[in-house]
């Protein structure tokens, strides 16, 4: 239990810093942010719609870019690694990018690609930012073949261990954008449920409606949305009714 404990930990770094988080709207770690209680509305949401499954493993996407996919990936990871009994683990799965390290302000010269290319350990990629309960995986170099990565084999295996090591884990997936390339297609099969991130006023319901029906209809829990505070209601509620609506900012 010990090797596996540290195989999970992986590699320490130093706190995060809360003027980075502020600056980058992460805002799971502020108590007082007014956004604060939207989050662990989602995540209870979440909660309840995978009871009983053993591990589960969470896709983050979005149509096109602006819409904050990959901020709302990290607060609804630092909000499930604040719960009693969740552990998560936060995955940057945008082989293109790999921002996830650089915008929490860490370096880390490991990713998923040197674990599933170069035969790299698990524990030389996975980063523990003293944050209890968090681990992440983030950094190393992007892929331009990254679609055919991600639905490789060894993706497969890969995320299959990851949730069945804790039965009470999360495992979030921050992944590209549906509209722009296959990579979105490719990892959907492999994932338990998908949260579609949408910015108020950036993407027309059209383009929307068009990313989702590309998606597994049955994984799809249902829209997060970033939003100006004063908008009062947005057709992304009045005709795309999912059942779990979220949201951010308002």
């Amino acid at each position: 239990m010990v090797a596996r404990n540290l195989l999970d930990r992986g590699v320490e770094r130093p706190g995060l810093d809360p003027d980075r988080f502020a600056r980058n709207r992460f805002v799971a770690f502020d108590p007082g942010a007014p956004e604060v209680e939207f989050y662990r509305m989602l995540r209870t949401k979440i909660l309840h719609r995978t009871e009983g499954i053993g591990g589960v493993t969470v896709m983050v996407t979005s149509a096109l870019p602006g819409e904050e996919k990959t901020t709302t990936a990290i607060n609804l990871a630092f909000t499930f690694a604040k719960a009693y009994s969740q552990t998560v683990l936060l995955v940057d799965a945008d082989l293109k990018q790999q921002k996830i390290h650089e915008v929490l302000g860490f370096e880390n010269d490991k990713g998923l690609p040197d674990y599933l290319l170069d035969n790299c350990l698990l524990s030389d990629t996975i980063v523990w930012p003293g944050i209890e309960k968090l681990t992440i995986l983030a950094g190393g170099r992007t892929r331009t073949e990254s679609s055919e990565l991600l639905g490789s084999p060894g993706m497969k295996v890969l995320v299959e261990e990851m949730k069945s090591r804790y039965q009470e884990r999360y495992v979030i997936f921050d992944v590209a954008l549906v509209l722009i390339g296959a990579d979105a297609l490719a990892f959907a099969p492999l994932v338990d449920c998908i949260l579609f991130v949408v910015q108020t006023g950036r993407t027309s319901l059209q383009d929307v409606k068009r990313a989702i029906k590309m998606l597994p209809q049955e994984k799809v829990l249902g829209l997060v949305l970033n939003r100006d505070p004063h908008v009062v209601m947005t057709d992304y509620q009045i005709k795309y009714g999912r059942s779990l609506a979220i949201i951010i900012g308002g």
